[in-house]
């Protein structure tokens, strides 16, 4: 059995790490060099780097950060944001990526998740949702959740590994910052569908959200941010919780 994951998150906006509640009102926590370097010592198992507002502000990543963060950490490392081609996939991967996030530009043109695990490895590859439930239905937003598409979450997850991804990072927009824990029933029946690792991200607030994600949700990696940038939760005392009830995890 796979050992399950933590994987704290780094929301940046203007070279800074933010944090906010359901993708709103962010505020700045820290610089995100210095974060990415207490996380890899205090045993993170990769790190996920957001560039939350690269796509709504048609730029690309900030690749100089990439290459900083690449240089200061020893473990896995994804990145998002403002990638919508080979090339800047390429740039990414030069500055010291280990994975690449897709999100919007995967909405625009699905083919992209294609090229980019032809061109370099499905496991590469990590597709992000962004959901919301609303009407009695998880609806799929786009640029950093400020879009509504009309795409049916599990439909996407299905499709988005059939393209080639290696990877679901699938969010809840509404557990987001609420600190109440884990979308679990979304969850399950996401990784109950698809053949590859299900990333669960959005409402963690206590180390028993973890347990309940992993043995009720099916999640393969838990991701959080405010709970770890306010040390509310260490990752040492987690990782032993964790392990103490018999989950698979590397401490």
């Amino acid at each position: 059995m796979l050992a399950k994951r933590i994987i704290p998150c780094l929301d940046v906006q203007n070279g800074r790490t933010v944090k906010g509640i359901h993708f709103e009102n962010m505020q700045d926590v820290g610089d995100p060099v210095e974060l990415a370097v207490r996380y890899c010592r205090e045993g993170a198992d990769e790190l996920m780097f957001l560039d939350i507002t690269a796509t709504q502000e048609k730029r690309k990543t900030l690749t100089k950060l990439v290459h900083q963060i690449g240089k200061a950490i020893t473990i896995p490392f994804t990145i998002g944001g403002g990638i919508s081609s080979l090339e800047d996939a390429y740039h990414l991967l030069d500055a010291g990526a280990d994975k690449l996030s897709v999100n919007s530009a995967a909405l625009n043109s699905p083919s992209l998740i294609t090229d980019l695990a032809e061109r370099f490895g499905s496991q590469c590859v990590v597709v992000a949702i962004d959901c919301k439930w609303q009407e009695d239905t998880w609806k799929v937003y786009s640029h950093g959740g400020r879009i509504e598409t009309k795409r049916p979450v599990l439909d996407w997850a299905k499709q988005g590994v059939d393209l080639g991804a290696g990877e679901l990072l699938v969010t809840s927009m509404t557990h987001d910052g609420s600190k109440n824990g884990f979308a679990i029933t979304l969850i399950n029946i996401i990784s109950e569908s698809v053949r590859v690792p299900i990333i669960a991200s959005g409402g963690a607030g206590c180390k028993e959200h973890f347990e309940e994600i992993f043995t009720k949700g099916g999640a393969d990696a838990a991701l959080a941010a405010g709970i770890f940038h306010a040390q509310e939760l260490e990752l040492h005392d987690l990782k032993r919780y964790l392990k103490q009830q018999n989950i698979e995890i590397r401490l």
